[in-house]
């Protein structure tokens, strides 16, 4: 049923992706959510096109006496508009981590992500946006569940 829903939701802005809205080139700034992901992330948003762009986020994570850990998550975003300043978007990508848990050793995984959400782009150089970022984790013991579903927050300067 996931990757029905996903599969769906990605061809949806295959189709609407030909409405033509401005990106900003470069975006940087932080990404607030947690399911088992990594709470707080240093976002960067590089628009390829119109309609188009690429966002790194990296995520690192120590808890005390328990364990460290860094996430970087690549997605390629189709950006859609609702209103002037209002757009949605959908995405997909993957990335990589490692885990060090203490007293268990380090572990390196690998994860597919997708991403929907809403952005709000301010007349300042401001953007705010609101996703969900559903990831499906692999060789992640130690750390998370196979599947997590993160909801998130984001804050970037344009420039």
């Amino acid at each position: 049923m996931k990757h029905v829903l996903f599969t769906l939701v990605f061809g949806l802005a295959l189709v609407f992706q030909c409405q033509a809205q401005e990106i900003s080139k470069h975006a940087l700034g932080i990404r607030v959510g947690d399911d088992d992901g990594f709470g707080a992330e240093i976002s960067y948003q590089l628009g390829l096109s119109d309609a188009n762009r690429l966002e790194l986020d990296l995520g690192i994570r120590s808890k005390k006496d328990s364990y460290d850990a860094f996430k970087l998550v690549g997605l390629y975003q189709w950006v859609m508009p609702l209103d002037r300043s209002f757009h949605w978007y959908v995405g997909a990508g993957a990335g990589v981590g490692n885990v060090s848990v203490d007293g268990a050793g380090s572990n390196t995984f690998a994860l597919l992500a997708g991403d929907i959400g809403i952005e709000y782009n301010f007349k300042i150089p401001l953007l705010l946006s609101l996703d969900v970022r559903p990831e499906i984790g692999f060789n992640d013991e130690g750390y998370g569940s196979d599947f997590d579903f993160d909801l998130g927050l984001g804050i970037r300067y344009q420039f």
